[in-house]
């Protein structure tokens, strides 16, 4: 059962009305005098901004989907950035852009007993992947991001772990770029008399974490990037700490004011960087394909045997340069109507496709 409990100590609360909202938040922000500033929306649609004295570590609070379908509970927890390299568990299971659809998202996770019927984490030992891109598209992406966030603390007390990797929308969206949001956001933010990317800044709940995600991870012999990596960045030889950290120094910033902070960071976020490269899995000349051989040599620098990627859609699971690259991105809402792929199952050595019923075939 969700618990339906906030806890106000010293407050101010106003509550206005906005057309078209749905449930949405909350959103914590961690103001300089050390007030703390809860925004939601109820499902009702009324906006709710209250300021309150303090948070205790483990505040908690449930979290309601915009169509009130799912509701679950999250209890803040410490933020830190995720190890980028880890042993490879039993059981891998790794999905990608779920861009604000949560019922796909759930649904998925579900049927392959990943989390239980009241979305807790039922995967033990093993690991979840999202390989970017929750915002952006649909009406609940911060109701996927607080799930994820609250996964990873239960996946961690289990002895599994779930990592998060950030896509290019996460940045579009953090330097306020919501050209593919949906208008409850924007709307969200006007009401207020702020940006929305203010909603999500450095000193929120959600910013904190978001800022310390990684943008490349490995797992045993599998390396995970959002988009991909091109022969411009093997070029730059850069390692993996190196690019997480630079990734977020970027995250907040516009393209100019990445630019100027570094060329580095501009480039990383930028066309041919691993949050945007399309010529791993597109053979167009307008992609910049990336070469067999240049691959080879990628998969070597990371001691990797393969590498996995969301970001560019496929009607289905696909692979390239005979499996050593693999698309998780699809179509999620159309692809669970025709019960196709949706995300790969990792054991061991074999992978294996996955609906929203479990496997569909070996990859």
């Amino acid at each position: 059962m969700c618990r339906m409990w906030m806890l106000f100590v010293s407050l101010l609360c106003l509550v206005t009305v906005a057309g078209a909202q749905t449930s949405d938040g909350p959103y914590i922000l961690y103001q300089e005098d050390g007030t703390v500033r809860m925004v939601s929306v109820t499902p009702e649609g009324r906006i709710v901004d209250t300021i309150l004295a303090s948070l205790p570590e483990d505040y908690g609070f449930t979290v309601v989907s915009s169509d009130q379908e799912h509701c679950f509970d999250v209890s803040l927890h410490p933020v830190e950035r995720p190890d980028w390299k880890t042993e490879q568990p039993d059981r891998i299971f790794v999905t990608s852009d779920p861009h604000g659809n949560i019922d796909c998202f759930i649904s998925l996770l579900q049927g392959n007993g990943v989390i239980d019927a009241d979305c807790h984490w039922s995967f033990g030992t093993d690991q979840l992947v999202v390989i970017g891109d929750v915002f952006d598209r649909g009406n609940d992406a911060v109701q996927i991001l607080w799930l994820i966030y609250q996964l990873e603390a239960e996946a961690a007390q289990a002895g599994g772990r779930v990592d998060y990797l950030l896509g290019n929308h996460e940045p579009m969206v953090l330097m306020n770029d919501l050209r593919y949001a949906r208008p409850k956001y924007t709307g969200l933010a006007d009401t207020l008399g702020m940006k929305y990317a203010d909603l999500l800044s450095p000193s929120s709940e959600l910013g904190r974490w978001l800022s310390v995600r990684n943008t490349m991870q490995v797992s045993g012999r599998c390396l995970f990037v959002h988009a991909g990596l091109s022969s411009d960045f093997y070029r730059q030889n850069l390692d993996i700490p190196f690019v997480n950290e630079l990734v977020s120094a970027g995250l907040y910033k516009t393209k100019t004011e990445r630019k100027e902070a570094s060329p580095m960071i501009y480039f990383l976020m930028g066309s041919s960087g691993p949050l945007w490269y399309r010529g791993m899995v597109r053979d167009a000349e307008k992609y910049h394909p990336l070469a067999a051989d240049t691959l080879g040599l990628i998969l070597d620098r990371y001691q990797a045997d393969r590498v996995i990627v969301g970001h560019t859609i496929f009607d289905d699971i696909s692979t390239f340069y005979d499996g050593r690259v693999i698309a998780v991105n699809v179509d999620n809402a159309e692809n669970r109507k025709a019960g196709l792929g949706r995300g790969i199952l990792i054991e061991g050595d074999s992978i294996y496709v996955v609906g929203d019923k479990g496997i569909l075939r070996r990859l």
